[in-house]
């Protein structure tokens, strides 16, 4: 019997990639390790620093600063995590800031590092949809920068290498506002000195998206170049596997025992409404072009990359039908 590819995959143990994970779904020809049962952070040192993994999910702008330094690895049109970002804005509640041109000539920190998808993108996002260049202000970030670049001129970035963190400095005024990809402690704690930029951010979120049509894609799905090389099957195989999991996680989720919550399908209702029946699909289809490449603008405007990449070269073409089975989501 003909041995198959033997693969390791690091990725996030979402609900959509559980039946792959778990072996109710298998990759065609391909032997797969998953390897869910670590941090974000670590899953990214891996493949960013070491190499260490066939595949993995990774930042999809700190994907575009790997590809245009000559990194090993091609995204997959797999995207992983998504995740709307207005609520992750934060402002010291005593400055009276109540909207983003109010911090022209502040003090901006991104608490865990400037390179994360969610900085990426926010700073995109406030440019150009609420006036505040990311060259408006003055930029604090607590963690050096996992990938080197140079700074663009006009975008002045402070590293804070002893003392207070950025959340830390926000509380206290020492800086006006702070993004990060997660909530801060202070913020759950009820702490009267932090607020959120967008206090109504789902309304805010709504609106962006009916503006936009961008669901903001966080993570993609890379693959060792050598392995796509010495195996052109397997993207196509493996995206396939992607996909039939997350058909099966979506049907599941839809039963309403699934999860404790009252109002769970009033909320999938209106997910739905708004975003479709799938707001997690794959591909490249014109929707999620726009998506990609957007956060590939960003990335080349904020001085991340040498130069204006082209999605198609990003990205790894994968045959239509890898992602057939979309139509009983």
């Amino acid at each position: 019997m003909p041995s198959k590819l033997k693969l390791t995959l690091t990725c996030g143990d979402y609900e959509i990639i559980r039946p792959l994970k778990e072996g109710r779904v298998e990759a065609d020809g391909i032997d797969l390790t998953m390897l869910c049962a670590t941090s974000s952070r670590d899953r990214h040192w891996r493949l960013d620093r070491n190499a260490e993994c066939d595949a993995g999910e990774f930042n999809v702008t700190g994907y575009y600063m790997a590809r245009d330094r000559g990194h090993p690895y091609v995204a997959l049109p797999i995207f992983l995590h998504r995740r709307f970002r207005h609520g992750f804005i934060f402002v010291n509640a005593q400055k009276g800031i109540t909207k983003a041109s109010d911090l022209k000539g502040g003090k901006f920190g991104c608490s865990g590092g400037m390179l994360a998808a969610a900085c990426t993108w926010l700073r995109g996002t406030l440019g150009e949809h609420y006036g505040l260049s990311h060259k408006d202000v003055t930029w604090y970030t607590d963690r050096p920068h996992d990938i080197p670049f140079a700074k663009q001129e006009g975008f002045n970035v402070e590293i804070i290498e002893s003392g207070p963190n950025v959340e830390e400095r926000l509380l206290s005024g020492e800086i006006d506002a702070m993004m990060c990809a997660n909530i801060p402690e202070s913020l759950m704690q009820g702490d009267k000195r932090i607020a959120r930029l967008f206090p109504d951010y789902k309304q805010a979120e709504t609106d962006y998206y009916k503006k936009t049509q961008i669901f903001p894609i966080m993570h993609t799905l890379i693959i060792k170049q050598d392995v796509v090389d010495k195996n052109p099957w397997v993207p196509e195989n493996l995206a396939h596997a992607f996909q039939q999991s997350k058909n099966i996680a979506l049907q599941h989720l839809r039963n309403p025992r699934v999860l404790p919550l009252a109002f769970y399908m009033n909320s999938m209702e209106e997910q739905n409404k708004l975003l479709g029946r799938d707001p997690w699909q794959y591909g490249l289809n014109a929707i999620n072009r726009n998506n990609a490449d957007t956060a590939l603008r960003y990335t080349y405007e904020q001085g991340l990359i040498s130069k204006k990449l082209a999605l198609d070269d990003v990205f790894h073409h994968i045959d239509d039908w890898a992602w057939n089975g979309t139509e009983g989501i």
